[in-house]
């Protein structure tokens, strides 16, 4: 079944179906989900919905502490996978064609970006087109976007369609045709209609509904509730040490009225009567067992998104060794490994379109050429560099790596091409001026060896 099967299946042949397919419960209760999630990655957390209190007859508005912390999560797990540019290898031809659309689509800077929108939000999407003879790529954001699966959860068509101005604007991505619609003038009209090129956008999406094939779920929400008890222990517990810092007068005893102290001299002060006393009291705040409730629950939000504590300066370490390093790292190394599968997936049908748009401008891969092309994605794992370089200098003494390899695996270099480059060239240099300095040394060889037969000549 294709897209104009579909809509005339479930929507008679309607010329607006579009509007109705935008309109289904699913999508929308999608859609209302990413919206929420957005909300509370810019500020609206539930502390803020707490109610104000009377204290001493007066109304308090409660302390509201927001924790951030899903930013900084989120963050380091795209960081941790993506800091690195991605390697593309296999036959040389196909690798630079390759590496010059990735170069001038900025397709480092992209996969980041894909990654953290799915890790907020679930999936996101990128239409891929030609912009003259250069290929770029389009993100559609999950707010916006509309996939259409058949009953055997594939892909047959997909809708962006966002409102601006009041106007709303949609766009429909059939196989052969990518066609926009608004209702500018009062009227939904058809505006342009184009050849669709690279075929429907690329889907990213991880594994982590368990109750959906088609629909991605956030990370996101399996932290929320752990920072709502968070914000919400440090923010009573706030509030708790304002009130203690409020002591109570307490009089024990008959108060004997009088004048009393003269105020100019002394300030206030009251008299009481014999074994009287009278004291301020406070209450005594229980710290120890907040910090073990909170510690708990940092723990637990660590835990549940795979983050190591000393990544978030939770831990002390010194003169850890890389696999001391490894074992800490161990968890977000196996997020980052989930990551990568759903990460791969995708940017390898980016690869079969950008294929197919390379070949309308001239340049054609055989099926064997292309098929060699893979990718290695570099985790941001820290290093100790030095014993790094010292193992690549054993396997090039043992003639166990090649130089090319050992300068990707260099910790010290950026662009192992590059530098092989300039290693050649530097190597072609030292040869010209051996070369130079070894026929000098045999012209003064030769004039010497002529002086030395003059002078024969002469004692002869």
């Amino acid at each position: 079944m294709n897209l104009r099967e579909y809509a005339n299946t479930y929507y008679e042949g309607e010329p607006h179906w579009y509007i109705d397919e935008v309109s289904k419960y699913q999508h929308q209760q999608r859609i209302h989900k990413v919206n929420n999630l957005k909300e509370y990655l810019n500020g609206d957390h539930k502390i803020n919905y707490l109610p104000s209190y009377k204290y001493n007859g007066k109304d308090i508005e409660p302390k509201k502490i927001i924790l951030q912390y899903a930013k900084t999560i989120l963050n380091f797990q795209s960081s941790f996978l993506l800091k690195n540019p991605i390697s593309l290898t296999g036959d040389k031809e196909v690798v630079e064609e390759f590496q010059k659309v990735n170069k001038k689509a900025k397709y480092n800077r992209l996969n980041k970006k894909i990654l953290e929108k799915v890790a907020k939000f679930g999936e996101v999407y990128e239409y891929l087109y030609l912009d003259g003879d250069d290929v770029k790529s389009y993100i559609i954001d999950p707010s916006e976007g509309y996939p259409i699966y058949n009953h055997e959860n594939t892909l047959i068509g997909f809708i962006e369609a966002y409102v601006h101005d009041n106007i709303s604007y949609y766009t429909v991505y059939s196989g052969e045709y990518v066609e926009q619609y608004s209702n500018e003038g009062g009227e939904h009209h058809l505006v342009s209609r184009k050849i669709n090129l690279s075929g429907l956008p690329v889907v990213y999406r991880n594994d982590n509904n368990e109750l959906s094939e088609i629909e991605g779920r956030s990370d996101l929400e399996d932290y929320i509730t752990i920072l709502d008890n968070m914000e919400e222990l440090i923010s009573k517990f706030t509030d708790s040490v304002h009130k203690f810092h409020n002591p109570i007068p307490v009089v024990i005893g008959q108060d004997l009225k009088g004048e009393g102290i003269d105020k100019n001299i002394v300030g206030g002060g009251i008299r009481l009567d014999l074994d009287g006393d009278f004291k301020f009291v406070t209450g005594e705040v229980d710290t120890e067992s907040f910090e073990s409730v909170y510690k708990t629950l940092l723990q637990s939000l660590l835990d549940v998104s795979s983050t190591p504590a000393v990544s978030m300066n939770k831990t002390d370490i010194s003169n850890l060794s890389e696999v001391s390093i490894k074992l800490l790292y161990s968890l977000a190394e196996l997020k980052a490994g989930l990551n990568e599968s759903f990460m791969r997936d995708g940017i390898e049908e980016r690869h079969e379109k950008v294929r197919v748009l390379l070949s309308y401008v001239g340049v054609v891969f055989s099926d064997d050429v292309y098929e060699s092309l893979d990718m290695v994605f570099h985790y941001a794992m820290p290093q100790n560099e030095g014993e790094i370089i010292n193992n690549l200098k054993t396997l090039r003494e043992i003639k166990g790596i090649s130089q090319e390899s050992m300068l990707e695996q260099s910790p010290y270099t950026a662009n192992a091409k590059q530098e092989l480059k300039r290693l050649n060239s530097e190597k072609d240099k030292e040869d010209k001026v051996n070369m130079v300095n070894g026929e000098s040394g045999k012209a003064d060889n030769s004039q010497s060896n002529n002086e030395d037969n003059v002078t024969n000549k002469d004692t002869a």
